[in-house]
């Protein structure tokens, strides 16, 4: 178990993105004096050769990989093959690298995405296995859950310690609130703002809004991870989330509230909705992590805005 991270060097890829400064805060609050986040511009991590000389160059006693290709549903539908290679490629580098160089543990963060198109609600991880995700972002999915076979693999063969978290929808200052490549609630947030601002009438919106989803605040995302690469020796699969089932028409409703926007929400049914339901049961991530969500969704929400208005724009 990880109780001292003043001695070790951490290397946390993805770590100048969204999630990462969220973890990086993190480990800086528990003691950590060494943490290394590798950039694109230096280390291809799609490239083995470069990841050697990461590993190399940074030396890591435990390895936090965020890193990875994301987006929304447009983004994944139109980029399937680029998601899959992307993540599938870092995965595959990182873990074999870390095994072969010694690291003492590795964090993989999956995703939500990897659980069958029709789940059960809430999502239990005995579940995981259980159908074919999602058309819209199956390949991002299936990549990442192939990580965790790997990550398995490497358990029972060579005792390689690791752990595998899938966090929900996460939300929270600093998200990417770019049109083409956003997710759900900063995509909201940004259209009723400016529609607020600019005397629209009406907002457009993707899909029927009668599909769910499950967030999560980014602060407690990346304290679910701290605590895991903290508490885990194995890499079973542990749901990240709030537990609490919202639909996407109930956000909008949200958001424009918020955001002071009183004209009409337009739903365009020939957008994709993705995954009709998704809500995660936490109770793993309470047996073994301690791990409890601490800001509230309102909370979350209002926090997100307030930065968009003053910093994001």
């Amino acid at each position: 178990m990880i109780d001292d991270w003043a001695r070790r060097r951490v290397v946390l890829t993805g770590g100048a993105g969204f999630l990462g400064g969220a973890v990086c805060r993190k480990l800086e609050q528990r003691g950590a004096k060494a943490v290394l986040v590798p950039r694109s511009h230096d280390y291809d991590l799609t490239d083995s050769d470069a990841v050697r000389r990461m590993f190399d160059d940074m030396r890591p006693d435990v390895i936090i990989n965020l890193a990875g290709e994301v987006g929304g549903i447009g983004a994944n539908a139109e980029n399937p093959g680029r998601f899959f290679y992307t993540n599938m490629a870092m995965g595959l580098h990182l873990v074999e690298e870390a095994r072969s160089s010694g690291v003492e543990k590795m964090v993989q963060v999956g995703t939500i995405c990897s659980y069958p198109k029709i789940t059960p609600v809430p999502f239990r991880e005995e579940d995981l296995w259980n159908g074919y995700p999602e058309e819209t972002n199956a390949p991002y999915g299936v990549a990442k859950k192939a990580i965790l076979v790997m990550l398995q693999a490497y358990y029972e063969q060579y005792g390689f310690r690791s752990a595998y978290v899938m966090p929900v929808n996460l939300f929270g200052p600093g998200d990417n609130f770019e049109p083409r490549s956003s997710h759900v609630i900063p995509s909201l947030i940004r259209k009723c703002c400016e529609a607020r601002e600019s005397g629209a009438g009406h907002v457009e919106c993707w899909g029927s809004g009668k599909v769910s989803r499950d967030f999560l605040y980014v602060d407690d995302a990346a304290e679910g991870i701290v605590l895991a690469a903290e508490r885990l020796e194995s890499p079973e699969p542990v749901n990240l989330g709030s537990g609490r089932e919202i639909t996407i028409h109930e956000l909008a409703t949200a958001i424009a509230g918020f955001c002071d926007f009183h004209g009409e929400l337009r739903w365009d049914a020939s957008k994709p909705d993705g995954q009709p339901r998704r809500c995660v049961d936490i109770t793993r991530a309470r047996e073994l992590l301690g791990f409890e969500p601490r800001v509230s969704f309102e909370e979350g929400l209002r926090c997100t805005i307030d930065w968009w208005l003053e910093t994001g724009r």
